[in-house]
Formats: structure tokens, sequence, C-alpha cells
């Protein structure tokens, strides 16, 4: 009997401590900038009762930033409690194929470390994790019903954590009723996008997302109350990234990519600040501060903090980074500090708006038309198809859009020299995205998928270049070319690998160009480009290499094929117009067999800017 009565008490003991836990929602949105009343949106000013309803009765944090500018990266990080780059699962859309990958020996998902102290843990929707993951160890089984209709059940298994995932700025609003609609006449574009009547519907669709969204949340926080456990539960509504629809904010580690909504209602016991903080937040915070509301000891991995502990730090800088998405590769590292963004780029071939998934709508064919046609503005040009420089720095306090790159002003060197320091420093305690991921996993999201191809040089390594003209029989297919023509042809218009292979000698500068162009300046009186790699077989009908460059001096260039000259030297005179240089083939002797390598010596006073527009064999 005394055994019996140890045995309840011990049980009633046990069922009160799960009792005093509070149940934990996170309202999970996708794709969503926040352009909400209570964010200070004019537009939606009235039209986001729900969402600004949590902002007053909680805490709404207005410097609120992701891990990364993508859903599968930023939500693999706040499960894991720690940066994506730390644990291999910063490349979007990993372990989906051949290529696996396990999480680190010990690490435990933020779920997991919840169901096994005590709490039911569901997922309702979307998870989009860069790892393997056992599902049965991280979500409790239990048949629930829609996201507005499950709290009857959930009542049964409290304290509970769960995510309700909603499509935010992915929601359909085709039918969404006319009269709620934006009108795009009465949105303003922001000054980074072509100011036209697509883009004023791509600003006025987000907000009708946006609105549809916030009925959804109304309904949820409807069920929640008649259920009887509104007063037990924290609510938390964030995002994952910016707006699906703009292409400087979802995919671009920049204020409107990274930029998130995060609001946090619940009872004063474990939200005790309300009203605005203007404090930087990171958002693996919440990863963090959900344990602390359990009452669960933080995990040595973790890199957030506790938001309303005593012990709690305003953060200097939140660190960010994006890497591979879908088949566009790239890596990029980026902090924000009170005043300033800093970024970092390491791959200078490419240029900021790579070939990507959206390249089929309207507002990025948009986009590129306008380029091509000379109506884009110069700033436009310069931040979506200009050459990428290796360190941007903005003052986002006077310039949120970034637009003006203060890297080289020799103003702000102090703050350059201060920003790189703090990313250098948060680098070192681990990045994974140094080296490239293995090839059966590029090859799973580069080759034959909905999103399109690959075209970065990375990608040149496992594909076959049939002609032997240093392209791969893919990327001339995915670029309109003929892969088994051998015709020697680089326009450098390919957006996702400038250069074409081609790599200076003597030439300090990134030899890449805007979209269509190589460009760069001669430190000395001589420099040259050289291009490896080739196998491509010399033809009669070949009548000469053609030039097409322009120089702010006079220029000299000599050809080479094989290292053997190909004639004399040609003369360039200085000029805004291009002009064709034509290097004859006929009879010369190194046009002759496999042609393995093509060079140019250029020569000109030093300082001298020179801008190549194509190198191609003229065939008759």
């Amino acid at each position: 009997m005394r055994l019996f009565l140890t045995f309840l008490s011990a049980f009633a003991f046990l069922a009160g401590a799960r009792a005093e836990k509070p149940n934990i929602i996170w309202i999970f949105a996708e794709d969503t900038s926040p352009w909400m009343g209570c964010y200070g949106s004019k537009v939606n000013a009235d039209a986001t009762p729900n969402i600004d309803s949590l902002a007053s009765s909680g805490v709404r944090f207005s410097r609120a930033f992701v891990p990364a500018p993508v859903c599968s990266a930023c939500r693999s990080a706040m499960m894991g409690g720690q940066s994506q780059i730390r644990f291999g699962a910063h490349e979007h859309r990993s372990s989906r194929g051949v290529a696996k990958i396990q999480l680190p020996a010990g690490m435990k998902l933020l779920p997991q470390i919840m169901k096994e102290n005590g709490y039911f843990t569901f997922n309702h929707g979307k998870t989009d994790y860069n790892f393997i993951w056992d599902l049965d160890a991280t979500y409790s089984k239990a048949k629930l019903k829609g996201k507005t209709d499950s709290f009857g059940i959930l009542k049964q298994h409290q304290p509970f954590f769960g995510q309700f995932q909603t499509k935010g700025g992915k929601n359909n609003t085709t039918k969404f009723p006319a009269t709620r609609k934006v009108d795009p006449a009465k949105v303003t574009v922001p000054p980074d996008y072509p100011q036209n009547q697509i883009y004023r519907e791509v600003v006025a669709q987000h907000h009708d997302a946006i609105r549809k969204d916030d009925d959804l949340i109304g309904e949820i926080m409807a069920g929640l109350k008649a259920a009887g456990m509104a007063d037990n539960t924290i609510v938390v509504y964030f995002s994952d990234h910016g707006a699906n629809h703009l292409v400087r904010h979802k995919q671009m580690p920049t204020e409107g990519g990274l930029h998130v909504p995060f609001i946090i209602t619940g009872p004063k016991k474990y939200v005790p600040r309300h009203g605005v903080r203007n404090d930087l937040v990171d958002m693996l915070d919440l990863s963090a501060t959900t344990l602390a509301w359990a009452g669960i000891d933080q995990p040595s991995w973790y890199e957030g903090q506790y938001l309303f502990g005593a012990n709690f730090k305003e953060r200097t800088f939140v660190a960010s980074g994006k890497d591979r998405l879908d088949h566009t590769l790239d890596r990029v590292r980026t902090v924000r500090t009170d005043r300033f963004r800093y970024t970092r780029n390491y791959k200078l071939d490419r240029i900021f708006l790579q070939p990507q998934y959206r390249d089929r709508q309207a507002y990025v064919k948009n986009l590129r038309e306008l380029y091509a046609s000379g109506e884009l503005p110069a700033k436009l040009k310069e931040i979506y198809f200009g050459e990428r420089p290796a360190e941007e720095l903005y003052d986002v306090t006077k310039d949120p859009h970034q637009l003006h790159n203060l890297a080289a002003d020799p103003k702000f060197a102090a703050e350059l020299n201060r920003h790189r320091g703090f990313l250098t420093a948060w680098m070192a305690k681990g990045d994974m995205g140094v080296g490239e991921e293995p090839i059966e996993e590029m090859r799973e999201n580069a080759d034959d998928k909905k999103w399109g191809h690959g075209v970065n040089p990375e990608y040149e390594v496992y594909r076959a270049d049939h002609d032997g003209d240093g392209l791969s029989d893919k990327w001339e297919q995915v670029n309109g070319r003929n892969p088994q023509d051998g015709l020697i042809q680089f326009e450098f218009d390919c957006g996702g690998w400038q250069t074409e292979g081609w790599e200076p000698d003597g030439i300090k500068d990134n030899i890449a160009g805007a979209l269509g162009f190589l460009d760069f300046k001669l430190p000395q009186w001589k420099g040259s480009l050289r291009r490896d790699g080739l196998n491509a077989t010399a033809m009669a009908g070949d009548q000469a290499l053609l030039v097409r460059l322009r120089a702010s001096a006079p220029l000299r260039v000599q050809a080479f094929a094989n290292a053997t000259k190909l004639g004399g030297e040609l003369k360039a005179a200085a000029g805004k117009e291009y002009t064709t240089l034509r290097v004859p083939l006929k009879n010369q002797p190194g046009w002759k067999g496999h042609i393995k390598s093509l060079q140019l010596d250029l020569f000109a006073k030093k300082g001298t800017l020179i801008e190549i527009d194509s190198i191609v064999v003229e065939r008759n």
C-alpha cells in the first residue's frame, strides 16, 4: 500500500508539473516580409487585425533576422538551434537524393528535445529539413484535424509544442475577394525594383497574401480560445524569409530577404515584456527561448539565447548565410549590426541575379528584357546584372534597400574593418560551406529538375563536352547553343558563369563584368587572358577569331592558339564604341589539329579599362 501511495504521489507530482508547463504554438509563415499594420504598413494599416492583435497583446520584435534567406536552410537551423553552416544543413533541399546528411553525434532537433521532456509535439504542414531525421523520435503520434479545429484533440495532450505552417506569401490570392484586394495603383514599389505595372502588381499581391494569412491566424486564435487553452498557451508568429516574388527578398541575403516579422504573445509569466523591442534578434533565439519556456536546459551547441532571461545580452550583430539555392550555386556570408549590413561574396564569377527557378515569371523576364534593351536604370543594372564585388557595406538606417555600396568609400574604412572582424569571428566557429558539396548532391539539384538546369562552372566537372569547345553539352543546351558544332564561342552572357572559363594573368581585377562582358583594368603595361581545357578541332571553314571589345586607351592585342602566335598584333583605338578585331585563321601554323588553349595578350598604358563583349570563331 505504501508503495502504491508513493507511486500515486509521484504520478500526481509529474502530472502537476506537466500541467504547469505552458503550451507553445509557432505560427510559421512562408515567404513573408513584415508588411503588416503593426509593422507600419500603410497599405495594410487596417487589413491585418489578427496579426496586429498578437502584437498589441504581446511583444513585437522590430529587427528580427533569419539565419538564411531560403526555407529549408532557415528551418533546418531553427530545428537544430544553430546556424545551418555549422552542421551541413546550408545547401537548399539537401538529402533528397542519393547523398545524405546525418546530424552530428548527440545532436537532437528542438521538437525531439521537447518530446523527451514531456511535451506532446506536432508539426502541421511543411518540414523541409536538409538532413536525415527520425519522424517518430521528433513528433508525437496523434491524428490531428486542420489547423483551426485540432484544439479539442490537443486539449487532451497538454503541454504541447506545435507548429502551424501557413502559406504566407505563397497564398494563392486569385480568388481573394475583390473588395479586399489591394489596388496596384495605390502601392509604393521599393526603389530597388522597376517602377512599372508588373512590380506594382507583385507588391500589391504580397499585401493580399498577408491579408489572407491574417484570416487563418484569426481562426487559429479563435480555436485556441474556444478550447479554453488561451490562458496557458504562448503563441509565436514569424516567417522563414522575405517575400517570394521579390527577387531581392527571398533567396537574397539582404535586408529584404532576412528581415522577418516576429511576434510573441502569451501569459505574462512567460512573456513579461510587452510592446516593441528594437534590439537585434537572431531567430535562433526563438529556439533557445522555446526550451527556456519549457524549463529545459539549453544544449551546448545552441547559438541563441533566452529573449526574456535575466542574463540576456543585446546582440552586437546577427549573422546569416546563403549557399546553393535549388540549382543556383553561391556562397555569401553577411552580418547586420545596429546601423550597417556587411556582406562578403565568395563566388565572383557570377552576377547577383543568377539564372534561377523564377526565370519564367513575368517579373524576372521584365528585368532581363529591360536590361537587354538598355531601359533599366543604371542603379538597377548594377544591383541585378553588375559585377559582383567581394565586399558590400550599406548604411541600412539611411539606405534600407541597399542601393549604395560603401565598401570602397575611404570614409567608411573603419566600419568596413570592424564588420570584417565580426564576420570572420562568426565564421571561425565553423563553416561547412567552405568546400563544395558532393557531385551526387549537385547532380541531384542541377539536371532535369522542375526549377531548371545548373549553369555554374562547378557543374562542368562531371558533365561531358563532346565537341571540345570548353563548354559542356548540357551547358550549351541550356544557353541556346549547339553542343555538337565544335564552334569556339564565348559570349559571357550566362550570368551563372560570367567568365566561361577564361582566366587572367597579370591582371588583378575580377575579370567577370556585368552580364554579357568581361572587364578589368591593366595594372601594368601588359596583361593576358587565357582559356585552357579546350579540345576543339580546327576546321577548314574556320575563317577568323573575332574579339569584340573597347578600351579607355589605345590597345594592342596578340592572339595565340596552343601557345603559338596567330598572325601579328592588332590595334584598337580608344573609344566608347565596341570594335571587332579580326584575327585571320587561314594558313596559321597555330590553327591546326586540336585546339587546346587560346590566349590574348593585351598591351596598353597602366590603368586602361578593357571591356570584352565576345570571343568567337567565324566559320563558313
